[in-house]
This record gives structure tokens, sequence and C-alpha cells, in this order.
């Protein structure tokens, strides 16, 4: 007698290295807890805003969010943009057919609170749940708000790495030979010119501004990864189906886009989160020293300045570097188990 067989159907790569990512507990959850934090600060105008996200005055209704309206729409005397903290307009508020919907936070990053009375910096409350700076500025806002442009801009200065990173690693890898010497020459002599130098001088000769601190970290922070790419395809461009390409009479560009460059990307994508880690905390180390962006953007690093000039405001430094902490903490699970997952030694 004939048992009957049934096939078990095979797993694709990509299937197996998801199923690999999500038995790693701590990774898995690590990914789903950053992405909801990340997803939160990019609404963050929704859930900490010194606006009400819609009103109804008078029979109208409004949107501050959206458009500015003046003190006078309120019943006020000047022209000047409605203060939503001004004890005066809050009253107009309370009238019988008026009312507000507020964000959870009534506090903006940059807003001032010119009715509190508490001096600043103020500890934490019901109104300032992490407290004030030593401006008067909402700590909670600052640090959802800063988390926001940390994350965008290790993303930023990710993306550009790993584009200048595979270019340059691919470019020595295949060709080899002299390519290579030359350009691991170039690479040597680039990557000796003082980074921290260049930031000094270009600081003090330009306004600070994010896009100008991406454009100088990019011309460095590429070259570490390149490194790995060139090992890659040193390594991929003398195998069987490479040399099978090019008996095919396929073009360098083919041969290098379509089967050594997917082959490769193993090292590339569990490159990414520890990057990221590095972006964010040269950002972070740029703003506490003075060389980053603008005191008015809101920033972990010149929260972090601000605890070490107030040590008796312990509630600015406390909160700023737990959020870094967990920040960098998730990335650096996300990062592992994105290593184990590309691992092919490991089973699904």
């Amino acid at each position: 007698m004939q048992i009957p067989t049934t096939s078990v159907p095979s797993l694709s790569p990509s299937r197996r290295i998801w199923l690999r990512f999500r038995a790693s507990r701590r990774g898995y959850w690590s990914l789903v807890i950053f992405t909801a934090l990340f997803v939160i600060s990019l609404g963050a105008e929704l859930f900490s805003n010194d606006k009400p996200l819609v009103a109804h005055y008078n029979g109208q209704l409004m949107f501050p969010m959206l458009r500015d309206y003046s003190d006078k729409s309120f019943g006020g005397d000047f022209d000047s943009p409605a203060d939503y903290l001004d004890p005066f307009i809050q009253e107009q508020f309370r009238k019988d057919g008026n009312w507000a919907v507020y964000p959870l936070n009534r506090y903006s990053y940059d807003t001032l609170n010119y009715f509190s009375k508490d001096p600043n910096p103020a500890a934490p409350s019901a109104d300032n749940w992490l407290g004030t700076d030593d401006r008067g500025r909402d700590v909670f806002a600052r640090l959802l708000y800063g988390f926001r442009i940390s994350i965008l801009f290790g993303i930023a200065l990710t993306v550009i790495g790993v584009v200048l990173g595979i270019a340059a690693g691919a470019l020595q890898g295949y060709f080899a030979g002299r390519t290579d010497l030359f350009m691991q020459r170039i690479l040597e002599i680039w990557g000796s010119m003082p980074e921290l130098y260049l930031l000094i001088i270009f600081s003090s000769i330009f306004q600070p501004s994010l896009g100008l601190l991406l454009i100088l970290l990019s011309l460095f922070g590429w070259m570490a990864l390149s490194d790995y790419v060139r090992a890659d395809f040193l390594r991929n461009r003398n195998l069987e189906y490479v040399q099978a390409a090019r008996a095919l009479g396929l073009s360098n560009r083919q041969i290098i886009w379509r089967h050594i460059l997917p082959n490769s990307l193993t090292t590339v994508v569990t490159f990414l989160p520890f990057r990221m880690s590095a972006a964010i905390l040269a950002l972070t180390s740029l703003d506490f020293l003075g060389l980053g962006v603008p005191p008015s953007t809101p920033s972990l690093g010149e929260l972090l300045a601000q605890g070490k000039n107030n040590l008796d405001a312990w509630w600015i430094a406390l909160s700023t570097f737990i959020v870094l902490t967990v920040m960098l903490l998730l990335l650096t699970n996300i990062g592992d188990a994105l290593r184990n997952a590309l691992d092919v030694r490991r089973k699904a």
C-alpha cells in the first residue's frame, strides 16, 4: 500500500527572514514601539499645541490650528495673534454656546506662558507634565518635537550614507585593481580630514541649520559602509553566477544592479539601525556643544545642555536622558534582531 505524501510549500527568502525576525521578541516589540512613537511624533501638532484643534465662538466654527485668528476675533482689543493661554480668551470659550477642543498638552515647543505663576525653570505640574526649561517652554513638547527631528534627521543621514556608501563600495569591489587602489587612497585622504574642526569652521561662517549639518555629516558618514560593500563585491565578483552573467553578455551595470548588489544587501540592511543611532548621537552631541541647530529648534542635545547648566532643575536632564536612552535602546534591539534574521545559518 502506497502512503500518500503531502508536499509542504517552501517559504520565500523574505518570509524566512521575517519569521526569524519575528522570533526575536525583543527586536520585534522594539520595532512596534519605535514605529508607534515615531508615528505619534509625526502628528505632534495634534497632541501638543498651544492652539485648539477646533473651536466654536459666537456661532462660528473655527480651526485655530489651520488658521491664525487675532485677539479681536475672541472679543479682545488687539490685532495681534490670539494667545489661547490668556485667561480672558479661556473665559470666552467657557460662555454658553462657545467651546474649544484642545490637544492633550496645551503647549507647543516654542510656547511661552506669560501667565504662569511659577518661576522658570518650573518643576513638573498638572499644567506642565515634565516641567519647563530655563525660558519657560514646556519640556514635554520640546521632547516630542525633538524626538521627531532626531528620527527624521537620522533617516535622512542614513539614506544619503547608504546611497554614497553603496556606490563607492560597488565601484571599488567590482572593478578592483587600479580603480580600487586609487579610490582607497582618496578615501584615506578624505577620512583623515578633521571632521569636528570643519564643523566648527562652517558653523562660524554660516547660519546653523539642519540642512547645513546634514550636508557636513553626509560628507563623512558613508565611508564605513563603503568598506563593507567593497568587501562583499570583492568576494562575489568571481563567483560562478557573476561569470555566467558576463558570459551572457550582460553589461557591468546590469551585473552590479541585478546580481551582485542583491546578494550584498545583508550588510547594508544590518547597518541601517546602527547608522541611525550614530546619526542621532551625532546630532545630539553637536547640539549639546552648540554646533548644531539654532537654539529655537527643539533638540535633545539643547535640552541636555540646559540640564547641565541648571542642575537644580533635575527634570530637564532626567527626562531628556530617558528619551534618548529609550530611543537608542530600541534601535539597538532592532539592529540585533535584524542581524540575526539575516543570518542564513538560523532556521525560521
